[in-house]
């Protein structure tokens, strides 16, 4: 029997499944948390990458190992491989300035035109215009910028404080195209856009192919023998999708800290409104995206108010007729678009109180 471990570093934790590669059983699993907010040290992470492992028994028995993460988050390291500051995570909105200001600088269809994406707070260049302009002392430390899974992923061969090892930063085509610094039409970065934002160059992590290995373990890591291989790894949504499997045709819907929903597609795709976001997937193809800041948290915010499951919740969304007048809280913690980004909460429309009450609060068409 052959076995394969896969970490999943999310907003709110770290996961690790430990299976049969031939049957996809899950054998183990372990689990540990993240510090809450919305800017965090990446060692939190690594930490409880480590911690995982630790929960799940040790790895000592895989012949491999990948990571998946959260999108967008801004890792800047410095000469010595320290991070130069908390990361500003994928749900961080402190960026709509910078959204503006970028997008004002080079024009909402010419970011679509190279980059696939018309800019919001999530994307990793307005993090670093951010840290630019409020933090110029960090962006001048600042020699290399990458996501939390590459961050982790370079952990694992060894990376880390006071152990540049610059040549081993990698990432895939999915992280590197939620960056907006990447284009998937010439599947490769946009320096000038990069060194716009954060006002001189620095090193980019090189973007691997879905099969490629991106380093093997390191040693001395707990639970986790030397020369493991490490896969590509990838971004959380584009994972999802290929471990359902999805093809041209299918959609997929992830209800989590945030919500999205994305379909496989076979060519770069470049929305001129700009709702649908023109990511890269794990398989070599595309997979549009469209996405909300929050979700499953809204969910439990309107079962509380209604006093129900979430079970009952979905019936009663089902009770509303497609297309009638619903008015679901949609913005309870901010969102990524630049005019929303401050909000706390948001209702529209003639509301009142039966529509907070029952089924039509349940549902948003």
């Amino acid at each position: 029997m052959t076995l394969v471990a896969g970490f999943d570093s999310s907003t709110q934790s770290c996961k690790v499944l430990v299976t049969d590669l031939d049957s996809g059983q899950i054998l183990r699993q372990g689990s540990a948390p993240h510090p809450p907010g919305t800017a965090v040290d990446p060692v939190k992470w690594w930490n409880a990458l480590l911690a995982s492992v630790k929960d799940a028994g040790g790895i000592e028995d895989v012949s491999a190992i990948s990571v998946g993460g959260q999108q967008h988050g801004m890792v800047a390291l410095d000469g010595q491989g320290n991070v130069v500051r908390d990361a500003l995570m994928w749900n961080d909105t402190s960026s709509h300035p910078q959204v503006d200001s970028l997008t004002e600088k080079l024009g909402k269809d010419e970011w679509i035109r190279r980059t696939g994406l018309a800019l919001l707070t999530s994307f990793t260049i307005t993090k670093i215009r951010w840290m630019a302009e409020n933090e110029p002392e960090n962006a001048q430390r600042t020699e290399a910028v990458v996501l939390p899974h590459d961050y982790l992923t370079w952990r694992l061969t060894g990376g880390g404080p006071g152990n540049f090892r610059a040549e081993d930063l990698s990432t895939d085509r999915s992280d590197a195209s939620g960056t907006a610094y990447w284009s998937g039409a010439t599947e490769d970065y946009c320096t000038d856009l990069f060194e716009m934002a954060l006002g001189h160059s620095a090193q980019l992590p090189r973007v691997l192919g879905p099969t490629d290995i991106a380093g093997h373990t390191a040693a001395g890591l707990p639970g986790i023998p030397e020369g493991i291989p490490i896969g590509v790894g990838g971004g959380d949504n584009a994972l999802a999708a290929l471990g359902l499997g999805l093809e041209i045709g299918d959609v997929g819907l992830s209800l989590g800290t945030s919500g999205t929903v994305f379909a496989p597609a076979p060519d770069p795709i470049h929305d001129p409104s700009g709702v649908i976001s023109g990511f890269a997937d794990a398989t070599g193809k595309h997979l549009p995206l469209a996405a909300t800041l929050n979700a499953a948290r809204d969910m439990d915010v309107v079962a509380s108010l209604l006093g129900v499951t979430h079970d009952q919740l979905a019936e009663m969304a089902t009770t509303v007729a497609p297309g009638r007048r619903s008015y679901p809280p949609a913005i309870l913690r901010g969102g990524t678009h630049p005019g929303i980004a401050a909000s706390s909460c948001f209702f529209a429309g003639d509301v009142s109180v039966q529509h907070l009450t029952g089924p039509s609060s349940t549902r948003n068409d």
